[in-house]
């Protein structure tokens, strides 16, 4: 074998004991009993170190050199390219920090399930202050590597070749005209009728539910499953995709876009180029790529009128009552109101909730604010943007996320950029399908068909801004998502 071949076979050895991380890590989540916890973090720590210890094995850097003398083909250039550029972030870190941030993580995240329902500050600020510094430890490692800041350094794991410069620019552009068109809208909606949820919705009623909009959605059974966790994520590998929804029987509303949520994700997933699989250019582009694809299925797609036709159609199986009627459903998709809950936010408050996130981890990770400094951000921030208070409320505040327990900091711009995508995505889509139509007639292939051919057979083969003009025809355009949601929320 080439040098390059010996790189793509290291490559696949990697993924699969990355294969065993990540459903171990959906298994934690989801199923394993708390009494596993301890044993279970030392587990992870040692597989994370065995991962690492892959990666920088010294030979590679040799395999390297010469692989780039090869006459590859484009997609085998892309390959390398990929494959470097991961083997050189993993590089940078020694494997005392990889063990030790694991652990850290393991053990805060897990503490965290239980403290943030007790709203019990004092309980998760000592475990999180490890993970904070150990997360400031790796930042500045690949801040000196890179010669950027520290924040955009662990941005780069997220969205490469994305800036705290550019995301300041755009964020404060979407501040000068998203606060008005909130109060607009929640004006307007004031003298519109809505039935909320006011039963008893059986948890498992909505999932039958749920799995049925998963196959309205051509979700592979063969090769994912939907699970209950304590937050929704999507988890497993392209081959075996786990899904997590959470079930409120007094309502219906959330674990049900819940799951449309994350078999966007699923989707994004089971459609990724087997051709690569095992190699960092057949995962997913960006993970604000990714959350394009959540953000399509659950915002461009679920909550358009034509697909909660379907929602109201397919909810009758399984419950009776006035709300869950098409006018009203509609209604309750598109229902405005200025909360505390990320996860709970509607489509047009949503991003205010990552912009304060942003703004908090970017002075977080550079140094300028201490984690004890957070809660206090965290309610004037809240006050400033949505004019909530969240004094002494960790458990709706601060706690409320799952990403900043295990040092996941430099992921929430992705929620924000993925709906910008999926906008954008969606007004390209619209010249060559009639979307309404399509849905309307409950057979989706056309739109998932223009997703693969123009996302998830992509990879990682093309940067990000390539990806997205051989899609639309322009990089990322901020105006396709304003101007959805005027339409959606004035028109």
């Amino acid at each position: 074998m080439n040098a390059f071949q010996q790189l793509v076979e290291h490559s696949k050895k990697v993924s699969n004991f990355q294969h065993l991380s990540s459903i171990i890590g959906w298994d934690q989540a989801a199923v394993m009993p708390s009494g596993g916890a301890e044993a279970r973090s030392n587990a992870m720590a040692e597989l994370d170190v065995h991962i690492h210890s892959l990666m920088t094995q010294p030979h590679l850097a040799d395999l390297f050199d010469q692989a780039q003398e090869l006459p590859l083909s484009t997609e085998e250039q892309a390959v390398l390219r990929e494959m470097k550029r991961t083997w050189q972030q993993d590089n940078l870190l020694p494997e005392a920090l990889v063990k030790a941030q694991s652990l850290a993580g393991s053990k805060c995240e897990h503490a965290w399930r239980s403290q943030r329902k007790n709203n019990d500050w004092a309980g998760f600020e000592k475990n999180w202050a490890e993970v904070v510094k150990l997360s400031q430890e790796e930042a500045q490692i690949r801040a000196d590597a890179n010669g950027t800041s520290p924040y955009d350094a662990m941005l780069e794991l997220y969205e490469p070749g994305t800036s705290s410069a550019s995301l300041d620019a755009l964020f404060a552009e979407v501040k000068t005209w998203l606060p008005s068109l909130i109060d607009n809208a929640i004006e307007k909606q004031k003298s519109r009728s809505i039935l909320l949820p006011n039963s008893h919705y059986p948890a498992e009623k909505q999932k039958a539910l749920g799995l049925e909009v998963m196959k309205l959605l051509q979700f592979d059974f063969e090769h994912g499953r939907l699970d209950e966790s304590t937050h929704p994520f999507c988890g497993g590998v392209p081959s075996d995709v786990r899904i997590t929804t959470r079930y409120n029987e007094s309502e219906f509303v959330q674990s049900l876009m819940g799951i449309v949520h994350e078999t966007g994700h699923a989707r994004y997933e089971q459609g990724l180029p087997q051709a690569f699989a095992g190699t960092p250019a057949g995962e997913a582009r960006s993970m604000g790529i990714h959350e394009s694809q959540s953000l399509f299925f659950e915002m461009q797609l679920g909550r358009s009128e034509a697909f909660v036709e379907h929602l109201s159609r397919l909810a009758s199986n399984h419950f009776q009552g006035a709300e869950f009627a098409k006018d009203n459903l509609s209604k309750i998709y598109t229902h405005v109101e200025k909360g505390f809950i990320r996860v709970d936010a509607d489509e047009l408050t949503y991003p205010a909730h990552v912009i304060l996130r942003y703004e908090i981890e970017r002075d977080l990770m550079n140094g300028a604010i201490k984690h004890t400094d957070v809660p206090e951000l965290w309610h004037e921030k809240m006050q400033a943007y949505l004019g909530l208070s969240t004094a002494g409320n960790f458990t709706n505040g601060c706690m409320q996320d799952i990403h900043w327990t295990d040092g996941s900091f430099g992921y929430f711009p992705s929620y924000t950029l993925g709906a910008m995508y999926a906008a954008q995505f969606m007004a390209a889509m619209r010249k060559t399908v009639d979307v309404d139509s399509v849905v309307r007639s409950g057979d989706l292939t056309p739109i998932f068909h223009w997703l693969s051919s123009n996302i998830w057979s992509k990879g990682s083969l093309l940067t990000t801004d390539e990806l997205v003009k051989a899609a639309t025809g322009e990089t990322l355009n901020s105006e396709h998502f304003k101007r959805h949601l005027v339409s959606r929320y004035l028109g």
